[in-house]
């Protein structure tokens, strides 16, 4: 297992797509529920509780080896929102054009061809963290920081947050997130059907919204 390939996969930088994306804290900001650094807080916070770790579990399941095909059905029956499984979808599109050059594996060729429009990126996340020799909780470990990370950056882009305050909040949101990869990647071994479906209805219903927007900043 690779420490550095762990920090290649988790940079921002790494060209999957995501930075277009604000894991609906457009939105939030457009309602009023994101209007400075304390509330950020609270919206990453009740992220990661619920669709972070949904994810998580599901990018930890894929790094352990399960059916990558099998998890993408799950995904989508943990993604109610069509908007939101489109999006999930392009993205994973998107990552394994940048994995499959990264870490060839013939895992991800499979998943490649047999969903040519994309699998869910959570399950592609976790298949690459395998191709990289990365384990189940590095995989968690990295969907669950995204699940923070997006809506912190697109906060500082969205309001003009001072970045030191949005870093600082994602500092603060550590342990929770290392609390939450450990609970993703311990679910794995009780198979696909134990996987986490926690759900944040609210984000759903703005998804859908947000989609609809004629002009917005973020795809999502």
């Amino acid at each position: 297992m690779s420490r550095a390939a762990l920090l290649v996969l988790a940079d921002g930088r790494f060209p999957a797509g995501g930075h277009a994306h604000s894991g609906g804290a457009e939105a939030a900001v457009e309602a009023g529920r994101i209007r400075n650094a304390e509330d950020l807080a609270a919206f990453c916070r009740g992220r990661l509780h619920t669709v972070g770790l949904t994810s998580a579990a599901l990018a930890a399941a894929a790094a352990h080896g399960l059916d990558p095909l099998a998890l993408d059905e799950a995904a989508d029956a943990r993604t109610p929102s069509p908007a939101l499984r489109a999006v999930a979808r392009k993205l994973g599109r998107q990552l394994m054009r940048a994995a499959r050059a990264t870490w060839p594996s013939p895992e991800l060729a499979a998943l490649a061809e047999a969903r040519p429009r994309g699998a869910h990126q959570p399950v592609v996340l976790g298949l690459t963290a395998r191709a990289a020799g990365l384990g189940p909780e590095d995989a968690a470990h990295c969907v669950a920081y995204e699940a923070v990370s997006g809506p912190a950056t697109a906060a500082v882009r969205l309001l003009s947050l001072n970045p030191f305050e949005a870093t600082a909040v994602l500092a603060r949101l550590a342990p929770e997130l290392d609390r939450v990869a450990e609970q993703a990647a311990a679910a794995v071994g009780h198979g696909i059907d134990a996987l986490p479906a926690a759900s944040a209805p609210l984000l759903d219903v703005t998804a859908e919204a947000h989609a609809a927007w004629p002009v917005r900043l973020f795809a999502s």
